[in-house]
């Protein structure tokens, strides 16, 4: 039955990207910021619907969001968190892979819709450039949303968050809100299990701690879900 569900969740969510890609091309040529965004929010909501109608996927959401702008740092186990990102959030600007922005057609869409390239190789120079794209986006109302372990990691592991965490934190000055998941066991797989994905929203960790302490609590708090 996990498989059969499988192929239909390919062919229903990844035939219907095909025309959201095309879509939200078309619309950051053509509209408005602010309305090109639908069509990306609309896919990542179509997402959402397809984990737990055709996958069997229940989304369990714990915690509560916090009112005024935040940075929201994600444990990463699989394409699920990345592309449930504005059905959970409602319309983040996330950081994403430098990479990622050079794909033709994708990075101008990326673009359009406000996402901050992370320059991992770049030094203090990239973390400075991030700081100043993230920092135009603060006073809009709009959270933001990272990865701090920088990539996916298997359910179960706790690497260190990377180094660039701790100086994005300093600069932007904005309360972190640490958001654990446990998607890996159920999604991170090619023939994907029916059960429960949560989605934990922690405490929230104030501004101007310092770099061992805001860390600790951030790595401690989004592997909640993780034992």
């Amino acid at each position: 039955m996990s498989i059969l569900r499988s192929l239909a969740f390919y062919g229903v969510f990844y035939g219907g990207t095909v025309g959201f890609v095309i879509a939200s091309l078309v619309a950051a040529l053509t509209l408005s910021a602010p309305r090109a965004r639908a069509v990306p929010n609309a896919w990542s909501r179509f997402h959402r619907w397809c984990v737990v109608n055709i996958l069997g996927i229940a989304v369990r959401e714990e915690g509560t969001r916090p009112a005024g702008a935040a940075l929201y740092a994600l444990k990463h186990e699989s394409f699920f968190e990345a592309i449930d990102l504005a059905a959970l959030l409602g319309e983040p600007v996330p950081f994403g892979k430098e990479e990622l922005f050079r794909i033709p057609g994708w990075g101008r869409a990326a673009r359009a819709y406000g996402a901050v390239p992370v320059m991992r190789d770049a030094g203090a120079k990239g973390l400075r450039a991030m700081v100043a794209e993230a920092r135009h986006f603060i006073g809009t109302g709009r959270p933001l949303a990272i990865f701090p372990e920088g990539t996916r990691i298997p359910h179960g592991q706790r690497p260190p968050l990377r180094s660039g965490f701790a100086g994005l934190y300093k600069l932007l000055g904005l309360p972190v809100v640490p958001v654990a998941t446990d998607s890996g066991p159920a999604y991170h797989r090619w023939w994907k299990r029916p059960g429960t994905i949560t989605v934990r929203f922690g405490e929230v960790i104030p501004p101007g701690l310092p770099r061992e302490e805001v860390e600790e609590r951030v790595h401690t708090a989004i592997n909640a879900l993780n034992g």
